[in-house]
């Protein structure tokens, strides 16, 4: 079944005039001390592509833990992205 059979769930929240807002997830930057929200990426890899880091520039960490970049991040995650260039 496709999205747009009269069935599909976003075509029920449609009719109903229900909007949900877009999964968030919350950003720490580092070494920039600020703090976001952004729409949720479903891996570490997406985020640091969305936030314009390459991937050996930045480390993501959730709850202490550090996260491999195919690791999924989740709605409602609170995420720190610590930027790690060397500057030699």
């Amino acid at each position: 079944m496709n999205d747009s059979t009269p069935h599909s769930p976003q075509v029920a929240q449609k009719r109903a005039g229900r909007s949900f807002p877009p999964a968030m997830i919350h950003i720490h930057l580092l070494p920039e001390d600020e703090h976001f929200d952004m729409p949720r990426v479903k891996t570490a890899r997406q985020l640091l592509a969305a936030l314009g880091c390459p991937e050996e520039t930045a480390l993501v960490a959730r709850d202490g833990g550090l996260l491999t970049p195919d690791r999924q991040i989740w709605p409602g995650d609170s995420l720190m992205v610590r930027k790690v260039t060397s500057r030699g």
